[in-house]
């Protein structure tokens, strides 16, 4: 099969929780891709440093790899998404290098937890990062994007769990529908100013958000019900990505594209 090829030479790409799991590996595709990438996350470390993985680095962060080993050029700032504050200082980071080109939300928090037993504490963490970060991340780069009529694309993390029920997984399931609603309206009225807004529904992906979960689990997590015949990686999800920030994806907006293996058949 063919291959697809990605170019974001002299564009500046925004990654939320990009330490780690899903956000490292689209940071660092982007970075490959030859763009200016800024990790915007609450540490610098991936979660997972300490990680027995023989064939991927999980020591250095993401910036670093994406300045030493990538055409791109990485940096790093101290983001907690749910600080809208903190949110706007890395928009007006993104200026130094032109503005914000490229917005992935995809910061995330999840624990696995019953129905019966969420307690608010635990549901209002869970949206103040993974539904409010991401719409007010969304907000801010395109505000960026309209100051400079420029134009531009913003691709948020949603999940499966926003279209399909999945045991403890309520509260969580709540943020992802949020998301991909924002996803659609945020499209509807930032397409007069040239901007896309689309989504990437992940499906099981072995990383470190998920309780009990690893990079390095990946193949011993990979059972389950037809058609998937192993887990998913993060990097599997990087082209969708930057797919969906390229030109290629030019008449594509307010769409959530699944990419879980066909485990939603």
């Amino acid at each position: 099969m063919g291959t697809l090829t990605a170019e974001f030479s002299g564009e500046t790409v925004i990654v939320t929780g990009a330490s780690s799991g899903i956000g490292r590996a689209v940071a660092v595709g982007f970075g490959e891709a030859g763009a200016t990438v800024i990790n915007a996350d609450v540490r610098a470390e991936p979660k997972d440093r300490n990680a027995d993985a023989a064939a991927e680095d999980t020591e250095t962060p993401t910036h670093e790899v994406i300045a030493d080993e990538t055409d791109g050029r990485g940096l790093y700032v101290e983001t907690d998404v749910s600080d809208v504050a903190e949110i706007e200082s890395v928009v007006t980071a993104a200026r130094e290098f032109g503005g914000v080109d490229v917005m992935v939300n995809n910061a995330g928090i999840h624990v696995n937890r019953e129905f019966l037993d969420v307690t608010p504490a635990e549901y209002d963490r869970l949206h103040a990062v993974n539904a409010r970060g991401a719409f007010f991340g969304t907000q801010l780069a395109a505000r960026d994007m309209v100051e400079r009529d420029a134009g531009g694309a913003i691709v948020n993390t949603a999940s499966t769990t926003s279209g399909h029920a999945a045991r403890e997984h309520s509260h969580y399931a709540t943020t992802k529908g949020a998301v991909k609603m924002l996803t659609r309206s945020a499209a509807l009225e930032l397409a007069e100013h040239g901007i896309r807004v689309n989504a990437v529904a992940p499906g099981p992906i072995a990383t470190e958000i998920t309780e009990g979960w690893s990079e390095r689990a990946a193949d011993a997590v990979g059972g389950g019900r037809e058609p998937p015949t192993r887990a998913g990686r993060p990097e599997d999800l990087l082209d969708a990505y930057r797919y969906l920030a390229s030109e290629g994806a030019d008449y594509v907006t307010g769409e959530t594209l699944w990419v879980d293996g066909g485990s939603h058949i």
